[in-house]
C-alpha cells in the first residue's frame, strides 16, 4: 500500500496542528518517524526549527534531510529515508526542489520508500513534487510546470482559495492541456492518495475544499468539489 498526502496546511501555517496530527494518524507506526525535507527553501533554518518545534512535542521522532550542505554519503542518504515512516516535504520553489533532488538520488530513493510504504506528503511545494505536472510560481509569474516524480496520477494546484490568479491559470492550463487532469487544493483542505486513488478529504476549517479539476471541450475546464470530513480542532 503506497500513499500520499496532499496538505493544504500544517505547521508551518496554521497554529492547530490538525492536519499534522491527521497525517500522524495515518502513519504504519505508533511512534513514527518522520523526516522533514525543506529542499524548495533552500534548508531555511527558521523552517526547521518550526518542523522541530512543532513535532518534538508529538508522539513520534523527527528528524531533517538537509540537501544545501550535505554530510551524508549515497548509502546513509538512503538508509536514512528508508527508515522513515513519513517523508514531509516543505513549501517553496518546486523547480528547484526537483533539480536538486535529481543530483543527489533523492527522487530516486523517495519512490522506493513509497512502494516500501513510507507515507510521503508536503505543503505547496511539497504537494506539487508527487504530481506528473503542478501549478507553481517558480519561475515568477503563476505557470504550468509539466514536471514532478508522477508518483500521484494526473496534477496538482495548491493554494487554489488564497493566491489571486491561482483558480484561472490552473483551469487554464488544464483546459488547454498543458497540464493533465488534477487536484486542486485550498488552504486547509488535505487529501490522501492511496495507490494513486483519493481515499480520504479532510478539512481543517469550514468551507475549505478539495476539487477535482479537468478539461471540458465546451466549458473549457471543470472543477467538482470533493466532500471534505471536518476535522476536530
Amino acid at each position: 500500500m503506497s500513499r500520499i498526502a496532499l496538505l493544504g496546511g500544517g505547521f508551518s501555517t496554521d497554529a492547530d496542528g490538525v492536519l499534522d496530527d491527521w497525517v500522524l494518524g495515518h502513519a504504519r507506526a505508533s511512534r513514527p518517524n518522520v523526516c522533514f525535507v525543506p529542499t524548495a527553501s533552500g534548508d531555511a533554518p527558521a523552517y526547521i526549527e518550526k518542523f522541530f518545534d512543532a513535532f518534538r512535542a508529538r508522539d513520534c521522532e523527527p528528524s531533517v534531510l538537509p540537501l544545501f550542505r550535505r554530510e551524508s554519503s549515497d548509502t546513509a542518504l538512503r538508509d536514512v529515508l528508508l527508515a522513515q515512516d513519513v517523508v514531509y516535504v516543505g513549501g517553496g520553489n518546486t523547480a528547484n526542489l526537483l533539480a536538486v533532488w535529481r543530483v543527489h538520488g533523492v527522487d530516486r530513493l523517495l519512490r522506493e520508500a513509497y512502494a516500501g510504504g513510507t507515507l510521503l506528503c508536503g505543503i505547496s511545494a511539497g504537494a506539487n513534487c508527487w504530481a506528473e505536472g503542478s501549478h507553481t510560481d517558480s519561475y515568477g509569474p503563476l505557470t504550468h510546470l509539466p514536471d514532478g516524480l508522477g508518483l500521484l496520477p494526473g496534477s496538482v494546484c495548491p493554494h487554489y482559495d488564497s493566491e489571486p490568479g491561482r483558480r484561472p491559470s490552473y483551469r487554464a492550463a488544464v483546459a488547454r492541456g498543458a497540464l493533465p487532469a488534477g487536484w486542486a487544493v485550498e488552504d486547509g483542505a488535505a487529501g490522501l492518495f492511496t495507490d494513486g486513488r483519493l481515499t480520504e478529504a479532510v478539512t481543517r476549517s469550514p468551507g475549505a475544499r478539495l476539487y477535482r479539476v479537468r478539461a471540458d471541450g465546451e466549458a473549457g475546464a471543470v472543477e467538482e468539489a470533493v466532500p471534505c470530513r471536518l476535522l476536530d480542532g
